[in-house]
């Protein structure tokens, strides 16, 4: 019979963890490509020319693993185009992040406690894989696409000349796996903030009452959002109308909405403007907000103004706030104090506003001009949308705060046991047996 540390053991056990990983790693794929190529079908992206659909599949795809895709576009010496895109559809990545995040944890839900090198040999597998598998997918988002002028100067011109003018994106690679890399370690580090039985190192044990309670009721109020914005986007779509278009919104962007409706309940802010043809995949109301000559300024008061029904964002947001306040509070040990859950609450909370005001931002802006003069018919376009952060997270930070304590107070009377104190007896015992 082979020792723990044979060589033998050690070889299976990198089998495993490497297998561990290329399941992990499909999954999270197959779960992005499945949402986003029914995003983009609901979209309409199903009838673009040159069988583009795959390769626009794959864009998404790497947009949404935290890679980078560039707008081009021009029409020979004739005209240039200047055309940039900053979008991340969260309803993408957080498939695959759940996918992905999921199957890291279950190999890992037998123990308290593990070795660092333990853990690095269950991730750096997955990583590796998961960059491989989007640089392909970064090779494959590249596709160039002919538009129509119509009657436009440049339209004859290109005509007569036959150069007509093109758009078209490609990912870039470099920048892509520098920030799926970020991508990835992030979320395996929020798996494992948030899981109760993952195993953490001997010495992060002590902090888990001072993290995981707080990180795990934050990230159930952010999906708690999403749970909301599906009701919402199903209940518009049984009854407005434009049903394909609600469901493109909801599979490929309902966080993008569903977040910065939360920061928004909180009293935050956000700016930007729409010109052009184009305009936001959001709610028409927030549109209109946008839509004037200067950089407008969205929060529920400039909402309110058109539409009363936009301070229930602020009911929302308390009530669903205090219940994660409450869960977080009974998933902590007994001895944790309620200043203490509102310290941890508050500053869960405000990295968590931080963290979903830079992935919700979007910016596209496109504008053909013809031998460097102006816009040409009508194309030239403008949308942005970003957070104003000091507001965003100072208000975070203080309405965690607030429902840390509060559920502090609602959790006293359920009987809660000391539970990183029941772990440690249980690992001195473990190793006294030995």
């Amino acid at each position: 019979m082979s020792s723990p540390s044979s060589p033998r053991s050690t070889s299976e056990g990198s089998a495993r963890a490497w297998r561990d990983a290329l399941v992990a790693v499909v999954a999270g794929f197959v779960a992005m490509i499945a949402v986003s190529a029914a995003g983009l079908a609901c979209a309409g992206a199903t009838d673009l020319p040159d069988g583009a659909f795959p390769r626009v599949v794959a864009a998404v795809v790497v947009m949404a693993a935290g890679g980078t895709v560039e707008v081009t576009g021009g029409a020979g010496f004739l005209a240039e185009a200047d055309a940039s895109l900053s979008f991340l559809p969260l309803s993408v990545s957080l498939a695959g992040a759940l996918a992905v995040g999921s199957l890291f944890l279950r190999p890992l839900h037998n123990r308290a406690v593990a070795r660092p090198r333990e853990l690095l040999a269950h991730a750096v597998p997955l990583v590796v894989l998961w960059l491989l598998a989007l640089t392909g997918t970064a090779l494959l988002a590249r596709q160039t696409f002919g538009i129509s002028t119509g009657d436009s100067p440049l339209g004859d011109i290109g005509e007569l000349l036959d150069s007509a003018p093109t758009v078209g994106f490609r990912a870039a690679v470099p920048a892509t796996l520098l920030f799926g890399l970020l991508w990835i370690l992030g979320l395996l580090l929020i798996a494992l903030l948030i899981s109760r039985r993952a195993p953490l190192p001997t010495q992060l044990v002590r902090f888990h009452a001072a993290v995981r309670p707080a990180a795990f009721a934050t990230v159930a109020l952010l999906l708690a959002y999403v749970v909301l914005g599906v009701g919402v986007g199903l209940v518009v779509a049984a009854t407005q109308g434009h049903a394909s278009r609600t469901f493109a919104v909801i599979l490929l962007g309902l966080p993008n909405l569903a977040w910065p409706a939360l920061t928004l309940g909180l009293g935050g802010a956000w700016e930007g403007k729409v010109e052009g043809p184009f305009g936001l995949p959001m709610p028409r109301l927030v549109d209109q907000v946008l839509r004037g000559p200067d950089l407008s300024t969205v929060d529920v008061a400039s909402l309110a103004q058109r539409d009363s029904r936009a301070w229930w964002l602020v009911v929302v947001a308390a009530a669903l706030l205090l219940g994660a306040g409450f869960v977080a509070a009974v998933r902590s040990p007994a001895h944790v104090r309620p200043w203490q859950h509102a310290l941890h609450l508050g500053v869960a909370l405000a990295l968590a506003a931080l963290t979903t005001c830079l992935l919700a931002a979007l910016q596209a802006r496109f504008g053909l001009s013809l031998l460097g003069i102006g816009d040409v018919g009508g194309l030239g376009a403008k949308v942005e949308l970003s957070p104003v952060l000091w507001r965003n997270v100072g208000l975070a930070l203080l309405w965690g705060a607030l429902a840390g304590f509060l559920g502090a107070l609602l959790a006293r009377p359920i009987h809660r046991r000391g539970l990183v104190e029941e772990s440690r007896n249980s690992l001195r015992s473990s190793t006294g047996d030995r």
